[in-house]
């Protein structure tokens, strides 16, 4: 996608535009397109200390000055940057922006003083190094290139102020300076290779970030320069700019370019005949990480770390269908690695901490991404080497394991809860306050329980074992006909979302469409097709699923404000892009062939947000009411991975 001048010149649209470019370690370098950060995650080098957490935002900006000769050896200065501070935005360099495209990388074109440059941003895959590149498209006559790093040096979740403990040392030798913030931060290089410095020690004050402001948080931050580089460039000229925590001495900018552009079009090699298939590919990419010898899945940029249920729902789209079955396995051996007590950890921390356990669901979505990863490779020694590991969670589910989760022996359903602990998805939880604890036998959970008994069945039948899968598949049985009688909500023809010993619950959230999205539905057609009616009806938006019916009393229509206000709204009627992918399996299901015209027609329009926000990815959720603004994280991995997953299974594009 390219935009033009007429976009860019307006600066509350540039503002809203993010791009994001990551290196494969949890690092990252990400802005607006405006050329104003409005995040205090946004920074050109967020390096991940403790790959993939421990991330620190190296250095915020870089801010680019023209400096042209005119008649009369006049001199001119056009400054292509931008900051918000209180009441003012300077300067307005998006008004020299003459276009904006991503491709493989984010690109910007600038035109002022008879200059016009091109700007492109690379991070470098497997270290914390970014590259700008900066390509001389027509000069009158030569002109001085400055460039002025702005840097916070901080935790990405913090913010920095004026103080007197920053270092004010640095080395600059040969093109490359160096410099170390506080001790606590990792050294800083910037390679500007024929260029020379000139100190100026400087506290620039008073930098406001919109969307923090916007999420009730602190929005205002101080940034810290040593001085400015500046280079004389003329016309074909080509400046590579590296980034890094590492001491780039001796590496050529052209050179890591040349080899990430390689790497890059390799990724997207099998859907070229697509472009939204080609920008899925290249988003999908950059969740999947390094965590030691074997790799994660981040859950979504710029501040979540890998996630159990998110990686395991994600990890069909992000690795299968782009055919990254080493990484996919290297991903469930991960997971493996640290089951405990039979369950998948929820998430890790951005600290390094043992992970945390408070899930239900996470687990068992770890059968359907190994169902699915062995259906694609049929690879016999996984299978032996995990089927271990699968039986032990399934004895801990059956004996009973943390939060009370455990099957019921009188009709073989799965329950779990803990006052105060959230283990499904719809998580949220602020202070002591579960705003939807969802205790007792929740449907997902079902589903997914009778899922899992179906796929043990299946797996010990593949590994030759079929006498040891059967006990599994007279337990499936149970459970499918316990589901179908305590689950069915006749008076909504829909499905409670969760059922205890008092109480049925009848909500009408998403969490019913699993029901008849997975690989075994345990729903006959004539009740699927009325689930997705009430399903199409209350929940649908073009942009995913409502999390609660607008006709429920508690239903948030925008997902905005401060933290209490935003959790309160997370799984009350917020729109979540990752459930597109189950309701497309469920219209397909349902419908059969006869759906796949209406399932293209929703995913192409869809298709329509890889421009509205991060451009080329896929937002978290989305506002539940019109216009359906995105909110949360800009890219988010399972929002990627389904629409990729189901654009390619069911060919609809």
């Amino acid at each position: 996608m390219k935009f033009d001048k007429k976009t860019l010149s307006d600066f509350d649209q540039s503002l809203r535009l993010e791009w994001l470019e990551t290196n494969g370690i949890g690092g990252y370098a990400s802005g607006t397109v405006s050329g104003a950060n409005s995040r205090k995650y946004h920074g050109l080098l967020v390096s991940a200390q403790h790959p993939p957490v421990g991330r620190m935002v190296a250095l915020s900006k870089l801010e680019e000055t023209l400096v042209v000769r005119g008649p009369g050896n006049t001199e001119e200065r056009f400054e292509l940057g931008a900051n918000q501070y209180p009441g003012a935005v300077h300067p307005k360099g998006f008004q020299y922006l003459k276009s904006f495209e991503r491709q493989l990388f984010p690109v910007f074109t600038y035109e002022a003083g008879g200059v016009e440059i091109r700007k492109t941003i690379a991070a470098v895959h497997g270290e914390n190094t970014t590259l700008v590149i900066y390509d001389v498209v027509r000069a009158r006559r030569p002109f001085t290139l400055e460039l002025l790093p702005l840097s916070s040096c901080r935790d990405f979740h913090s913010l920095t102020f004026a103080n007197d403990a920053i270092g004010t040392q640095y080395i600059f030798d040969d093109g490359v300076f160096r410099t170390l913030n506080y001790q606590t931060c990792p050294e800083i290089f910037i390679a500007v290779p024929g260029s020379r410095f000139t100190e100026n020690q400087t506290w620039y004050r008073n930098f406001e970030y919109a969307v923090e402001q916007e999420r009730g948080l602190d929005y205002r931050e101080d940034l810290y320069t040593l001085g400015n580089f500046s280079i004389t460039l003329k016309k074909g000229d080509t400046l590579g700019v590296i980034i890094s925590t590492d001491d780039p001495t001796g590496k050529d900018a052209a050179k890591l370019f040349a080899r990430e552009t390689k790497r890059r079009e390799g990724l997207i090699s099998k859907f070229s005949g697509n472009e939204n298939l080609k920008r899925l590919a290249l988003a999908a990419d950059q969740f999947i990480v390094k965590r030691g010898e074997l790799s994660t899945v981040l859950a979504g940029y710029p501040w979540f770390a890998d996630w159990g249920r998110d990686t395991m729902i994600a990890l069909p789209g992000l690795c299968l269908v782009t055919g990254r079955f080493d990484e996919a396995k290297k991903i469930l051996l991960q997971f493996a690695s640290v089951v405990s007590e039979g369950m998948l950890p929820n998430r890790f921390s951005d600290r390094e901490e043992p992970p945390e356990y408070n899930t239900i669901d996470a687990t068992l979505w770890f059968f359907q991404a190994i169902y699915h990863y062995y259906n694609g490779t049929k690879d016999k020694s996984f299978l032996k080497k995990i089927l271990p590991v699968l039986e032990e969670i399934m004895t801990w589910h059956e004996k009973g394991t943390r939060y009370n989760i455990k099957v019921d022996e009188a009709d073989g359903l799965l329950s779990g809860g803990q006052e105060g602990v959230q283990l499904t998805w719809m998580d949220a939880k602020v202070q002591d306050w579960v705003v939807t604890p969802r205790r007792g036998k929740a449907v997902e959970i079902n589903v997914l329980w009778y899922n899992a008994l179906c796929i043990m069945n299946f797996l010990l039948t593949e590994n030759g074992k079929a006498d040891m899968g059967k006990p599994y598949a007279v337990k499936a049985e149970k459970v499918k006909e316990q589901f179908n009688i305590q689950f069915w909500n006749e008076a909504q023809q829909a499905l409670f979302d969760y059922i205890t010993a008092t109480e049925k619950n009848s909500a009408l959230r998403p969490n019913q469409v699993f029901a008849i999205s997975l690989p075994f539905p345990l729903l006959t057609k004539e009740r699927a097709k009325k689930v997705l009616a009430t399903v199409t009806d209350h929940l649908l938006t073009p942009k995913g699923l409502r999390s609660l019916s607008p006709d429920d009393a508690e239903y948030k229509p925008v997902y905005l404000g401060n933290l209490w206000y935003r959790d309160g709204a997370y799984h009350q009627g917020t729109v979540w892009s990752f459930l597109l992918g189950p309701y497309i399996d469920a219209v397909m299901y349902v419908k059969e062939d006869k759906g796949k015209a209406e399932a293209a027609r929703l995913l192409l329009k869809f298709f329509n947000h890889l421009d509205e926000a991060c451009i080329g990815s896929v937002s978290e959720v989305f506002d539940g009411e019109t216009p359906h603004a995105p909110r949360g994280c800009v890219a988010q991995a399972w929002g990627v991975a389904e629409a990729l997953r189901v654009a390619v299974r069911y060919d609809l594009t």
